[in-house]
């Protein structure tokens, strides 16, 4: 700016000097108050930003030499004080105005006008650069800070009712939309405020998000002399740089390519992946290892019933069994007691072999369950009772929980059971009584399919308070006693056998020679024989019970040792796929040792630790077992009661059939208690064994390895609870195989509720919606995730045909 050329004044000419004079000191005092006017102008429009942003884009050479500057309102006259020397100050540092000088080292102050106009340019077209840039600073410093305060990391998707008081997944997803806020926010505050002169604030009151920021990274460079002022320093400009983000909120493009990758890799394998339809003779009733045909063939002999034992495929199939023709979803526990669709088990031989036993009969849509049997035709009620008044000691439902029905029939013995709180496991073959098992499971009423034959039964030794036979049809007596031997190696010490077949009843032919062979059996085995009922009134049947001893002393003083006793290292508990021996095992003395006691009554012995699990003993989980056991009940009982009870959309009114396929403890089914239901606790063979817990719970359960078909018909079960199954069974075997058994296990409309890793559950997920099922819930937390989806009636149009399977 210019202010004018000076003439030189003549002093010749005085007449004009004063004119000049008056003219001259008018020019120069308009030029002063322009140059006041230009200087308050630079001053105002060169702020302190102007400097915080010059030092924001050149932070790499200018890291850490100046503190931060201090602007008071009411003192906007006074200079900052400077820790450092101006010496110290790069070159490239902003150079002061009216309120904030730099002073230079020869003291004096020099603006150029050119160089501040070209500041103010270059901070009006950064500054919304600049605030974007912050506020985005500050919303993810946020998001660490949030981090630290969640060790854990990551968002907590399990479940929030399995954790009270934590992080559900829908705030965890809600916090990218909060930050993205949050950024437009602090854009928007920012650019306000400043135009305003003020600082980051809203209201009276600092933004908490910029303090925490600040809070979190101040070494004492950074200073608020006011509330409304929070200017950052040098140092935490450097907040700017790029931070280890791994373990940050944000994730990398690399991950998210690399997750995407097999997400797509997953989502191309279920999708080129095609189902098939089973082609077989048993159709819609195929059990892999029931209906090997071909093996069936093969044997050399089936007079100890080998062709109904187990003959699993050597690969295990994937295709899906198909629906009977009109199937529809079952009827519900307890109507189903008494009736079931005839459509979902359409067979009626049973009707004709069975008619005048009361055991079913059909009525149009219906197969009817009048609650009769081959010996208890008016009832099985009357008979329960009367087998309790003939034997006291046996106490339905306190004394005696757990029972072994041989040869079930539709298992209206086990259905009735349930009034008096015991609970049944009914076995029977698949023979020419077709569907026994399948009718009592579309009852709701526990059952497997399997056979006394040459192979020990899955169930662990002391297992059964109670063994009950009426007219089972299995020849007990024969081969040194062999198929009663195997009772006796499941029988509790103390525990009942219940008989009532013909020869208990009937003096002639070959019924009075079985009887007198029993007699005689049983006394071998030191079995008490305790009574023998007269001819019961309404159903014309009596009733024979057996206990056996609890010590020793029997098997010592026999004159004969017929049966022997078994080596000691024969192991009792060792079941799956073990040759039946004809020996006994000793009965455990050694009040530490498990079957030397009486379990506690129901309902007391499902919660307490069993007096066998020792402190030495190191449980599933590293605890001490009694620990171990206590942790597992309470862990299962908060799980279902603030989870699957409430949380995973399922109208727990209509589940009557569950299993737990991984069960250890047996907490899941024990948590389930009070429920209208009943739990088969699966133990598979590769892990620990502890089903003899779950028996002295008063809950029960079997061995199985889930490479392998389990011995029940198709839709068999409303909800299979899978707890870290899938990842332990693709280890070894075929995961399709697992998944077409899941669904041919479950019923239309069935339930999977299964726990696995992350990566397991993405895939089954994958898997069962290329069955179109529906996925009700969905959750992860850490690498753990839920997945609960329910079956549906598709079937595949495409056939396989499993040679093997055809007669």
């Amino acid at each position: 700016m210019a202010l004018g050329k000076y003439s030189r004044v003549d002093n010749n000419r005085s007449s004009s000097s004063s004119s000049y004079c008056s003219t001259v000191t008018i020019v120069i005092f308009m030029g002063l108050c322009l140059v006041g006017i230009w200087m308050i102008t630079s001053s105002w429009v060169v702020p302190v930003q102007n400097g915080y942003d010059t030092a924001e884009e050149k932070k790499n050479q200018v890291e850490d030499q100046f503190p931060p500057v201090i602007m008071d309102r009411k003192n906007s006259g006074n200079k900052p004080r400077f820790e450092d020397k101006p010496r110290d100050l790069s070159k490239d540092a902003p150079q002061g105005d009216s309120n904030v000088s730099l002073a230079k080292d020869d003291g004096e102050t020099n603006f150029n006008a050119k160089e501040n106009n070209g500041n103010i340019e270059e901070t009006k077209l950064e500054k919304s650069k600049k605030d974007n840039e912050q506020s985005n600073t500050m919303s993810e410093q946020s998001m660490k800070d949030n981090e630290q305060s969640n060790p854990e990391g990551g968002v907590k998707t399990d479940e929030s009712s399995e954790n009270p008081g934590g992080q559900g997944s829908e705030n965890s997803n809600e916090k990218p939309n909060s930050n993205e806020n949050d950024k437009k926010s602090y854009s928007d505050d920012s650019e306000k405020k400043r135009n305003e002169g003020s600082s980051w604030t809203k209201g009276d009151k600092v933004d908490k998000n910029v303090d925490n920021v600040l809070d979190k990274s101040s070494d004492g460079q950074v200073k608020k002399k006011s509330s409304d002022e929070v200017f950052p320093s040098g140092a935490q400009s450097e907040l700017l740089k790029e931070t280890d983000i791994q373990n940050g909120s944000f994730s990398t493009q690399a991950a998210e390519s690399i997750n995407e990758k097999k997400v797509q890799s997953s989502d191309s394998s279920s999708k080129e992946y095609s189902w098939k339809l089973c082609n077989t003779t048993a159709g819609p009733d195929f059990i892999p290892c029931l209906d090997n045909c071909e093996a069936i063939r093969n044997l050399h002999s089936t007079k100890h019933y080998e062709h109904r034992e187990r003959h699993c495929p050597e690969v295990s199939p994937t295709c899906l069994v198909p629906l009977p023709k009109g199937y529809k979803y079952a009827i519900p526990w307890p109507k189903s007691r008494d009736k079931i669709l005839y459509r979902n088990v359409p067979h009626s031989q049973l009707v004709k072999f069975k008619g005048g036993q009361n055991w079913l009969e059909i009525s149009g849509d219906y197969l009817i369950f009048p609650g009769g049997g081959t010996q208890f035709r008016r009832g099985a009620l009357h008979y329960i009772d009367f087998i309790q008044k003939s034997v006291p000691d046996i106490a339905w439902g306190k004394h005696s929980r757990v029972l072994l029905d041989v040869g079930c029939g539709v298992a209206s013995f086990g259905g009735y059971l349930f009034e008096r709180n015991v609970i049944t496991m009914s076995l029977a073959p698949k023979d020419e009584h077709e569907a026994q098992v399948q009718f009592a499971l579309e009852r709701g009423i526990p059952a497997l399919s399997a056979v006394m034959g040459t192979k020990r039964l899955p169930y662990p030794s002391g297992a059964f308070d109670v063994v009950h036979c009426a007219r089972c049809r299995v020849p007990w007596h024969i081969e040194g006693g062999k198929l009663l031997l195997e009772l006796n190696r499941l029988l509790r010490p103390g525990g009942f056998f219940v008989w009532s077949a013909t020869p208990v009843y009937r003096a002639k032919g070959e019924d009075a020679a079985i009887w007198k062979a029993m007699i005689e059996l049983s006394k071998s085995m030191c079995w008490e024989y305790l009574n023998k009922t007269t001819m019961e009134p309404v159903n014309k049947v009596a009733i024979a019970t057996f206990r056996k001893p609890k010590s020793n002393d029997c098997y010592e003083q026999r004159p004969q040792q017929v049966p022997p006793l078994c080596p000691e290292s024969d192991d009792p508990n060792a079941a799956w796929n073990v040759s039946l021996q004809t020996c006994m095992h000793k009965v455990p003395v050694d009040t530490s040792k498990r079957g030397s006691k009486w379990p506690e009554q129901w309902p007391e012995r499902v919660e307490k630790p069993p007096y066998w699990l020792s402190s030495s003993q190191v449980g599933v989980y590293g605890k001490a077992a009694p620990e171990d056991f206590t942790a597992d009940l309470d862990y299962w009982k908060k799980v279902v009661t603030k989870s699957y009870i409430n949380s995973m959309g399922i109208d727990w009114s209509s589940v009557r059939n569950v299993m737990d396929m991984r069960a250890l403890y047996g907490g899941f089914a024990a948590a389930l208690k009070d429920k209208n239901l009943w739990v088969m606790n699966v133990v598979p063979i590769d892990s620990p064994d502890t089903l003899p817990i779950v028996y002295e719970r008063g809950l029960f359960g079997v061995y199985h390895d889930w490479c392998e078909s389990f011995s029940t018909y198709p839709r068999s079960y409303d909800l299979l609870h899978a707890d870290h199954i899938f990842s332990n069974v693709k280890k070894r075997c075929n995961l399709i195989s697992l998944v077409a058994e899941v669904d041919r296990i479950l019923r239309p409309g069935g339930k999977l509720l299964a726990r696995d890793d992350v990566e397991t559950i993405t895939e089954l997920e994958d898997k069962f919606r290329s069955m179109h099922w529906q996925v009700k819930k969905k959750y992860s937390k850490d690498k753990e995730g839920l997945l609960c989806v329910e079956k549906s009636m598709w079937r595949p149009t495409e056939v396989e045909t499993l040679t093997y399977a055809i007669a």
